[in-house]
């Protein structure tokens, strides 16, 4: 293989700007369009050509035949489907250094790179933006929700096993990463482990699934008045069962309303009393919702406020970068209040050269001995750029704009005769107070409703998920891009809505 440095360096540099000028643009539709698709797929060889086909040529049937069947979801502020959130420039600048500097960021070498150096600073740089305390620096960057939740939950169960241990004297067993999950709950003498929660994202029940709780040992214990809200006594009445470990989820910002599951200190207090009492452990699934805490204490979002309120008694954190961030995929968080709790699940045994060799690697832990990954990419760079360069008033400023938008949202689907804004309120007021960044609907036309969503997303102006309510299609607006122009999406918005429900 002969590769031409100088020529490929340049090449590289045209690509770069070509793909920065590309995600600057704003795109007026959402979705490719079916022929852009069609050709995509034709364009894909059948097998593999032996000799390669060169750099020019590949990079033109990426750019050419691929890119244009790609959807805007970043690039464009009105992808509405899933919180996905955009690239702002400081992280699409970051990103770019990742890839061409390909750290590996799992083992701390401070003779070697800086690159841990920066992730550790990142941690701490978010636990502030977060106003979480430096206590919560302890963590680590993942891919994503899912991974965040198998870390919170995998701490989770070592800290009630070995609180449940510790009620048996006559073991000295240790860890579950050591012993295993069977041996250890049979040593303490449990039949099981659980997880109390109220309306949980599925990415919660997944890790439940993967660390061997079981997705049927994901409890509800919700309110009668609230499926979102805790039950308190029901709480305490399963912590007090004397065969079953426990795990308190709590769901900060739930999937299809955006609601909180904790209205304010209070609760969250009691929360932290009950588990301090019977040795439970305290995880927040944060998702988008944690970014609710960067938020000015005013009226105008003093319902997100106290949703947010007393995040910092729990024991552990998992949040999204790629949300409410605004940087690339992959990335998600993982923070802890216990320093140490992770490597207990997730140590290397018996690498030796996995070891950071110099007394500052104390300072700076190595991510590999406290995630799932020995090997990933060096996802804390765009976070510590963006972090850096727009600080928490930008972040401010983006987060009202998307919060302002959905309540405008909200707002004009209350009085259209056409729709239904869910859950259903009493009054318009208590139903922006509660709003965040989802907007939850459905067509009150059965025959509408169940087609609600591929009529709206076939103008190809705006994207929304199609989801279900109590029994019922519903449709989902989540609002996080940081391109979000108020005004401007809201018109755009309110014309699709009208020509659908008119068009019925």
């Amino acid at each position: 293989m002969n590769v031409d440095v100088e020529a490929s360096s340049k090449q590289h540099g045209q690509l770069q700007q070509m793909l920065w000028e590309i995600s600057q643009t704003e795109k007026s539709t959402v979705l490719p369009d079916a022929s852009s698709l069609a050709h995509a797929r034709a364009s894909l060889p059948n097998s593999l050509d032996g000799n390669g086909i060169g750099f020019e040529s590949t990079r033109r049937h990426v750019l050419e035949d691929i890119v244009p069947a790609f959807n805007n979801s970043s690039i464009s502020p009105r992808y509405y489907g899933f919180v996905t959130g955009g690239v702002t420039p400081a992280a699409l600048f970051a990103d770019s250094i990742v890839s061409a500097y390909d750290q590996n960021v799992q083992v701390h070498l401070s003779e070697h790179s800086i690159s841990t150096d920066v992730e550790f600073t990142a941690l701490g740089l978010l636990a502030d933006f977060l106003r979480l305390g430096r206590d919560w620096q302890n963590g680590t960057f993942t891919t994503g929700a899912t991974a965040s939740n198998i870390l919170g939950l995998a701490c989770g169960r070592e800290y009630v096993l070995r609180s449940a241990l510790g009620r048996n004297r006559e073991t000295s067993m240790g860890s579950v990463g050591e012993s295993g999950l069977f041996e250890t709950m049979q040593a303490a003498g449990l039949s099981g482990l659980q997880i109390l929660s109220t309306m949980p994202h599925s990415s919660l029940v997944k890790a439940a699934g993967i660390l061997g709780i079981g997705r049927a040992n994901v409890k509800d214990v919700s309110s009668n008045n609230d499926p979102l809200r805790f039950n308190l006594e029901l709480i305490e009445i399963e912590l007090q069962r004397s065969d079953k470990a426990t795990i308190i989820a709590v769901s900060c910002g739930e999937v299809n309303t955006g609601y909180f599951a904790t209205g304010g200190l209070d609760e969250m207090r009691e929360l932290r009393r009950l588990c301090d009492t019977y040795g439970a452990w305290l995880h927040v699934d944060g998702a988008f919702g944690i970014f609710g805490r960067i938020l000015p204490e005013d009226p105008e979002f003093n319902v997100i406020n106290q949703g947010c309120k007393g995040i910092e008694l729990a024991d552990s954190l998992a949040g999204d970068g790629h949300k409410m961030l605004n940087v690339p995929y992959d990335c998600g968080f993982f923070l802890s209040r216990h320093q140490g709790e992770a490597a207990n699940a997730f140590r290397n045994a018996n690498a030796a050269y996995l070891t950071g060799g110099s007394s500052q690697a104390q300072l700076v832990p190595s991510p590999l001995n406290i995630g799932i990954e020995n090997s990933r990419r060096f996802r804390a760079l765009p976070v510590y750029a963006s972090l850096l360069a727009y600080g928490s008033t930008g972040y401010q400023i983006m987060l009202q704009k998307q919060i302002r938008l959905a309540r405008s949202i909200a707002e004009w689907l209350f009085e259209h005769p056409e729709y239904n804004v869910l859950p259903k309120a009493e009054n318009k007021q208590g139903l922006l107070e509660r709003t965040y960044i989802v907007v939850l609907f459905s067509a009150k036309d059965e025959d509408l409703n169940r087609h609600l969503a591929a009529k709206i997303n076939e103008t190809s102006k705006m994207f929304v998920s199609g989801t279900s309510w109590q029994g019922r299609s519903a449709c989902r607006i989540a609002i996080s891009n940081w391109r979000v122009q108020e005004d401007e999406d809201f018109a755009i918005v309110r014309e699709v809505l009208a020509s659908v429900a008119t068009k019925a």
